[in-house]
């Protein structure tokens, strides 16, 4: 009678005793070593000393910025398939995982087949557990393969902290933007009002004769002017609603939108501090993902390797079996096997060498990507570190010239009034004064943008908003 047999735990106890002491005895995956930075070991001065970053909910000072990042992170969508590709790697790591263990099946069979000592056909009912084709890993090939996805769990936890990251930083900045258009849009309105005022008086002029029509065009000029800015700085300001309300992923309520008009102040982010530390740069979430997608390259040069040589299987099984159903309960006979077999390639046209090779490109590659990614992060974190002061100069100097256009259009307008002033240097002034503002406002949305460039460009904090 055939005697095909499944195994029972106890009965693939000592295969399975034998199989962990066995595999993993070699590693042919090249020994990692994380490559040199490949850019000064020191930052360019121009921050503070310290490296310890805020958390997001700290850096913001804003209730209103702060209540737009909950929303967005609870909200937006490409955070989600960030997360989601999380989970699917982390799925993929328990499959790799599962192929270092064997599969152990339970089952019932029936066979009908011809006696090898008799011409009758016999019935052969078979029941147990078995174990199929499990693999010894002498050479690391599983150990590589688990190994690998496992780098590549973290290189995809590392870019979905990237991907969050570059969001809030997203968010942030256009909600400064809104608020840099919603206050132009003001002193727009203000300087529209102003030049409305204006023509009136000068349409007075004109018919008392105290003016010239050059004059009132001139005027009419400017408020046509003044009120394709407002136009411009409406549909800017609509523009940017509905850019925040794409990357929150709802529309955004009132209560979380800058308050119209409201001056931008620079206090709204707080200080970013930075050591002087090049290795500061090793903790930004996409320098981890190139490392680990690095290391996860290694490892696949170790799989590679591991086909070369040969791929030994077990297989094995325990139970009863018997030529009745009935008898498989009643008076079935335990027996067991267990085989192995190894198989090495003798000809594959090069296949496994040119595997090999491929993980070893890819590898090097790897390297290239890990060391672009560090240059790229010096080079952002360089950029701010030295606009911090040029920015915080430019504002200074913007403030001054705010303030010395201000006491420039009152003095004139004194002046007009009393007479001493023609309506071209009263226009004038004002036109100064509208600029002034203007460029305020944008050299203080720039320094809020470098500070949050420069939070960006060090890696963030991985605490949450709350």
């Amino acid at each position: 009678m055939s005697r095909h047999l499944f195994v029972q735990r106890a009965a693939a106890g000592p295969l399975l005793l034998s199989a962990a002491l066995l595999a993993g005895c070699i590693n042919l995956a090249p020994g990692y070593e994380r490559p040199g930075l490949p850019v000064p070991g020191v930052l360019p001065a121009g921050a503070a000393t310290g490296d310890a970053l805020p958390a997001i909910n700290e850096l913001l000072r804003d209730e209103r910025l702060r209540k737009v990042v909950q929303q967005t992170l609870a909200n937006n969508r490409d955070l989600r398939v960030a997360m989601l590709n999380i989970e699917r790697s982390r799925a993929q790591l328990r499959l790799a995982d599962a192929d270092r263990w064997p599969t152990v099946a339970a089952a019932i069979n029936a066979a009908r087949a011809p006696s090898t000592t008799t011409d009758d056909q016999v019935n052969t009912f078979q029941a147990g557990l078995q174990v199929t084709s499990y693999e010894l890993d002498l050479f690391g090939r599983v150990r590589n393969v688990s190994g690998s996805a496992a780098a590549n769990l973290l290189a995809t936890e590392a870019g979905s902290r990237a991907a969050r990251l570059a969001l809030v930083s997203q968010v942030v900045a256009t909600w400064f933007t809104l608020a840099a258009d919603q206050e132009q849009l003001a002193l727009a309105r203000q300087t529209l009002a102003g030049r409305e005022q204006t023509l009136k008086l000068s349409e007075l002029r004109v018919n008392v004769g105290a003016a010239s029509d050059v004059e009132l065009h001139g005027t009419r000029g400017l408020l046509a002017q003044a009120q394709a800015s407002v136009a411009q700085l409406e549909r800017l300001a609509a523009q940017d609603a509905n850019a925040l309300a794409l990357l929150v992923g709802q529309p955004v309520t009132a209560d979380s939108l800058p308050t119209a008009g409201a001056p931008l102040s620079t206090d709204a982010l707080a200080a970013v501090p930075a050591g002087a530390s090049s290795e500061l740069l090793l903790r930004r979430p996409d320098v981890i993902q190139a490392e680990q997608t690095l290391i996860a390259a290694n490892a696949n040069i170790g799989a590679a390797r591991a086909a070369m040589f040969p791929r030994i299987t077990l297989s094995g099984s325990a139970g009863v079996v018997s030529d009745t159903l009935r008898g498989l309960v009643e008076s079935g006979t335990f027996a067991w096997t267990l085989a192995g077999n190894a198989a090495l390639a003798i000809f594959d046209a090069g296949r496994n060498q040119a595997n090999v090779k491929v993980a070893e490109v890819n590898r090097d590659i790897a390297v290239a990507q890990y060391e672009k990614a560090i240059q790229s992060a010096f080079r952002e974190t360089a950029d701010a570190l030295v606009a911090q002061a040029t920015w915080r100069d430019q504002v200074s100097a913007q403030q001054t010239l705010q303030t010395g256009e201000r006491e420039r259009l009152r003095l004139t307008r004194m002046r007009y009034e009393g007479g001493a002033a023609n309506l071209i240097e009263l226009l004038d002034s004002e036109r100064s004064l509208a600029a002034a503002d203007q460029a305020l406002v944008l050299a203080r949305l720039g320094e809020l943008l470098n500070r949050l460039a420069l939070y960006k460009a060090l890696g963030g904090e991985e605490r949450a908003a709350s």
